[in-house]
This record gives structure tokens, sequence and C-alpha cells, in this order.
């Protein structure tokens, strides 16, 4: 079993920064390749970005690349999203995920391949 948990959401202006944690437990870290996710109102849960087991591959949603950035240390048990520029159709509920079936430097975008979720965290952009 896998315990995701993730920090940093918040409150920020449009064009402000915020950086997401999360931090895993239960596993060797590295065995997982890592996902962020988010959900807005009354839509359904997208793709944020996604990091290799070994850090060395990542893939980001058209709509966040060049402002978006996702890292891991696995020493740390932590994946992080810098969140920079911020625009008011980021406003939503970011969530972690874990995959544990991916090679060393593969990635996925789709959730259904994920294996362990957190309970999200809140991120808000307003206008």
């Amino acid at each position: 079993q896998v315990e995701l948990v993730e920090s940093g959401g918040g409150l920020v202006q449009a064009g402000g920064s915020l950086r997401l944690s999360c931090t895993a437990s239960g596993r060797p870290f590295s065995n997982y390749a890592m996902g962020w996710f988010r959900q807005a109102p009354g839509k359904e849960r997208e793709f944020v970005a996604t990091i290799s087991r070994n850090g060395n591959s990542a893939d980001y949603a058209d709509s966040v690349k060049g402002r978006f950035t996702i890292s891991r240390d696995n020493a740390k048990n932590a994946v992080y999203l810098q969140m920079n520029s911020l625009k008011p159709e980021d406003t939503a509920v970011y969530y972690c995920a874990a995959d544990f079936k991916l090679s060393l430097i593969s990635t996925t975008s789709a959730s259904s391949n994920y294996d362990y979720w957190g309970q999200g965290t809140q991120v808000t952009v307003s206008s």
C-alpha cells in the first residue's frame, strides 16, 4: 500500500506562483512513476504532468507547458509541481498519483494507469 499526501495549495493572484508537494510512504519511492492531475468544478479530472521513476523523463499537458515544472527527489520520497504564471483557469483540486508498473524512464498521462492517489490540494487563482 502507498500513501500519498499533497500540500502547498492555496489562493494566489493571476500571474503568481505556487509549489505543490506530494510525499509518499509505503514503498520505495523510486519504484513508481508519478503524475499530477487536476479537477475543476463540474469538469473531469485531467492530466497535468508526469515524471519517470528516475526523474529523467517528463511530460506536460499543452495547457501548462512552459509554466509548470514537475520534479522529484527520491531521497525525500517527494514529487513537486512548480506552477508559475498562474491563470484563473488553473483553479482546481490538484492530485498526485503513483504508477508502479512503468519502466525506469517511462511516463504516462493516462489516469487509468495510476495505482494510488492522494487526497488532493485546492489551488485557487483569482483574476
